[in-house]
């Protein structure tokens, strides 16, 4: 970028915001946040079980407003729910612990659910786009069957396949090593750092990545950016150096 340029806006950018929980949206689980997420970054939000990395996920999200505060997406506030500003929201993919695939349907028919209900596609004409992402994601002998068939490594990734069906720019992903074995936990960090320097599924283009964790030590070498929520404090070190520089004990649980 030349000085003359102007500098890019970021894609996330929240001022003094506070997160309510899920389960009682008037209690505080993180106050005072003013974070930029900038087009390619990779962050890490870490912190101990219960400390609110769901709640501000799905905040971060648009499932919940937030308390106080402004959280912009594209320059758009959030969050997002009248029809004239969808495409903005659906710029952006959520990937839930545990996948939250509606257990009637099909794997097939969870994945193809957004192009069906955005994009107002049959079956029929949804059908290549769904089966591609299923071969390339390895999904394809689950297809008909239903989520209940499936233990919680699949429909994780069931989750994910979804959540990628639209090609969103920004990724949000919960937890998603969570209860995981090692072969699949090794295929999410390898699939997630292919999706942030550019999969093929999403055409080469470098996606921008959020994801939660109880445990830094998977992500060390992966992750570009990390920040940790506790005791409602939202704290923002950037690069790797930074975190490990800080030295404090959350740091040591968290890698331990």
């Amino acid at each position: 970028m030349t000085a003359t340029e102007p500098k890019a806006a970021p894609v996330i950018e929240m001022q003094d915001l506070s997160v309510g929980s899920m389960q009682d949206p008037r209690l505080s689980v993180a106050e005072h946040i003013d974070w930029r997420v900038n087009a390619g970054d990779y962050w890490i939000v870490a912190g101990l079980q219960g400390s609110g990395k769901s709640d501000f996920l799905m905040m971060a999200g648009g499932v919940i407003p937030p308390l106080a505060g402004s959280y912009r997406l594209f320059g758009e506030e959030m969050p997002i729910f009248e029809e004239s500003r969808l495409s903005t929201r659906l710029r952006l993919g959520l990937v839930f612990a545990g996948g939250q695939l509606l257990n009637h349907l099909t794997v097939r028919e969870n994945v193809a659910l957004p192009l069906r209900y955005h994009r107002n596609l049959g079956k029929s004409e949804a059908e290549p786009a769904v089966n591609a992402l299923l071969e390339a994601m390895e999904l394809a002998p689950w297809a008909d069957s239903t989520p209940g068939a499936l233990g919680r490594n699949w429909q994780q990734r069931v989750g994910l396949a979804r959540a990628l069906m639209l090609q969103p720019e920004v990724l949000l992903v919960d937890n998603p090593l969570g209860l995981l074995d090692l072969r699949h936990g090794s295929w999410w960090l390898g699939f997630l750092e292919q999706l942030s320097k550019g999969h093929p599924l999403l055409g080469g283009r470098p996606i921008t990545l959020v994801v939660t964790t109880a445990d830094l030590r998977p992500w060390k070498s992966r992750a570009q950016q990390f920040a940790i929520l506790r005791n409602r404090q939202f704290t923002v070190f950037g690069a790797l150096a930074q975190l490990e520089a800080a030295n404090e004990q959350l740091l040591q649980e968290l890698f331990e």
